[in-house]
């Protein structure tokens, strides 16, 4: 897969086999051409000057700085730097640093590069898989929407979702999620819900109290599943808590796990929003 990595790192992703272009030893050149050659500003490399991050020593005939191959290659290393998201402050401390072997420094960029890329590399992979689900048509099938929200889980539920929240950037937001997982990863979230709701329980039927520490954490422990799918701030968990009371499917399938954990549940959702700035009473979707 390609992955579009600015210029400015092209020379240093394959140290191993490309050398980068830099210039001939005994050549200097001007800032202009410089800035032409690694494809970043004059302005950008008249403020690393001032700074002391890159400081050319050579002069040309007419007086102005010059850049030797040395000078180059402490401008590329300072992109490769600047690129991982290091400070100008930190690259210089790096770069000045007498302990570190320049050679082990470099070896070093390129591990952060690669592990960068991987990361890219996923992220475009995951987006290839949501445009081509989309221009495919590709929704969640009954038999996938049940093996993450269970065995219960009905499709016209589904499409009732659909219907109700279409339009919402969260419903997008979990489309774009739910529909590249994988099997394993349906199987693990939904063993995930299982192993909760069951905690949720237990916790109800040993007396713990809505707003306690305990019931917080349970709490939190329901919004961070919930976010694996869609981001899901207090707001819209209190939102929730009102349909698993309200909803008589929702109040049956938590009530089965433990009589009356749908209210119990709403209940700690609540209190947990409270402490979080969120008044339940005025709790909105958003």
């Amino acid at each position: 897969m390609d992955v579009n990595v600015p210029e400015s790192m092209t020379p240093w992703l394959h140290l191993e086999v490309a050398a980068p272009p830099l210039v001939p030893v005994a050549q200097e050149l001007t800032v202009g051409e410089v800035a032409s050659l690694v494809g970043i500003s004059v302005r950008t490399l008249h403020h690393w000057d001032s700074v002391d991050l890159v400081q050319p020593r050579g002069r040309t005939a007419g007086g102005y700085r010059a850049y030797s191959a040395n000078d180059v290659e402490r401008v590329h290393r300072v992109l490769v730097y600047q690129e991982l998201g290091f400070s100008l402050t930190k690259i210089a401390s790096l770069l000045d640093d007498p302990a570190v072997d320049e050679t082990a420094q470099l070896r070093q960029q390129r591990m952060l590069l690669e592990e960068r890329i991987g990361r890219l590399e996923q992220m475009a992979g995951a987006i290839d898989q949501v445009l081509a689900s989309r221009a495919a048509g590709a929704t969640l099938t009954a038999q996938q929407q049940a093996e993450i929200f269970g065995r219960g889980w009905r499709e016209d539920w589904g499409e009732e979702a659909r219907q109700r929240w279409g339009a919402s950037d969260e419903w997008a937001q979990f489309e774009r999620n739910a529909v590249v997982l994988s099997e394993a990863d349906r199987k693990r979230m939904h063993e995930y819900g299982e192993a909760l709701y069951l905690e949720l329980g237990d916790a109800k039927r040993s007396g713990v109290v809505p707003g306690s520490d305990a019931a917080n954490r349970l709490a939190e422990q329901h919004r961070a599943m919930v976010g694996q799918l869609f981001d899901c701030t207090h707001s819209m968990q209190v939102c929730l808590g009102r349909h698993f009371v309200g909803d008589e499917r929702f109040s049956a399938f938590l009530d089965e796990v433990e009589p009356g954990l749908s209210e119990w549940l709403a209940e700690a959702i609540n209190a947990n929003a409270r402490r979080n700035g969120v008044d339940p009473d005025r709790a909105v979707w958003e």
